[in-house]
């Protein structure tokens, strides 16, 4: 199951789930983002990983084949007073240690056994959690989730008869965690060709799908002493010549971004320099050979990852991904 929410992680939704038109469903966050797929063509299965927010949702998400994540009791109540004209497919979320959401595994049998009993929700449900550090492989903590979501799995079919689905793995227990690998799988972060484990690209069948681009828009040579852009927070400590890159943080490049962030022009590196601005960054092209106006800027993609930009930011590449504006056009290739 692609995991497409927050527009694809940036990378637009229509082009993403138009290479992906053949899979079996859909991952989103919100109904407003199933909906959106729904204009947009795609007759799949949706599932709400977060599922509704409001009893007026489920109607609406039986109506255009909305999968719910249920992970509280709010939401199981919303579906049992729902006046619905076919039984819902629901994901029960189980809270195995994350604490964040789902449902405590002592009561996930009794709401399960609830739900299925009101004849609200079909029989093949799906019994889902969400690990809290499957990118770290040496932390235990993901072996006593599993543990913890088998237990509960064998409890529930054992006091029911259901058969349940069973989903567990998200990108980084794909890759690393083999006993997580279930029913369901759900690929985010990987499936944009980045690794999910922190400042690293570890596998080499992992190839970045965006390169963010933008061009040199000016370009001039300063003195030794002078600074750089807001603040003054750069100074030259010899002749050095600066372009000017049209995109800034109001384009969703992070403005925390450091003095020496790499940008790559000419296929060399070349450092940020000054402060980033809402529409413009500056970067020192001295040792860049013959820069011009015009030139291709790469601010991240193959040939520099998104997690190596993002430690010079200190988060992860996942935000910037997904925090890239709108205003930033999206091109599919191939």
């Amino acid at each position: 199951m692609p995991i497409v929410k927050a527009n694809a992680y940036g990378h637009g939704m229509d082009i993403v789930c138009g290479a992906l038109d053949q899979t079996p469903a859909f991952g989103v966050a919100s109904i407003n983002e199933a909906l959106e797929l729904r204009n947009l063509g795609f007759k799949q299965p949706i599932l709400l990983l977060e599922g509704t927010f409001d009893s007026d949702e489920i109607e609406l998400a039986s109506e255009n084949n909305f999968w719910l994540m249920v992970e509280n009791h709010r939401q199981k109540d919303h579906i049992l007073k729902a006046k619905l004209k076919q039984p819902i497919r629901i994901w029960l979320g189980l809270d195995s240690g994350m604490h964040r959401l789902g449902f405590d595994p002592p009561e996930t049998h009794e709401v399960y056994q609830h739900l299925l009993n009101s004849g609200k929700i079909d029989s093949l449900t799906v019994l889902a959690t969400h690990f809290a550090c499957a990118n770290d492989l040496s932390n235990e903590m993901t072996t006593r989730q599993i543990e913890c979501f088998d237990k509960t799995v064998r409890g529930i079919e054992s006091a029911t008869g259901h058969i349940l689905g069973q989903s567990l793995a998200n990108s980084a227990a794909i890759m690393g965690w083999e006993k997580a690998l279930r029913d369901w799988q759900r690929p985010g972060y990987m499936l944009y060709g980045n690794s999910p484990f922190y400042g690293k690209q570890t596998s080499t069948l992992l190839r970045p799908v965006m390169t963010l681009k933008s061009e040199i828009i000016s370009l001039r040579t300063i003195e030794a002493g002078e600074t750089v852009g807001y603040d003054a927070i750069w100074k030259a400590e010899r002749k050095s010549t600066i372009a000017t890159i049209s995109i800034g943080y109001g384009d969703g490049y992070p403005r925390r971004a450091k003095n020496g962030t790499p940008v790559i022009i000419k296929q060399q590196r070349c450092p940020l320099v000054g402060r980033v601005s809402m529409d413009m960054i500056t970067a020192d092209v001295t040792d860049c050979d013959c820069a011009q106006l015009g030139d291709p800027v790469i601010l991240w993609g193959p040939e520099l990852p998104v997690n190596e930009v993002a430690g010079y930011c200190e988060t992860n590449g996942y935000e910037l991904l997904s925090g890239i504006s709108t205003r930033i056009p999206r091109v599919g290739i191939n």
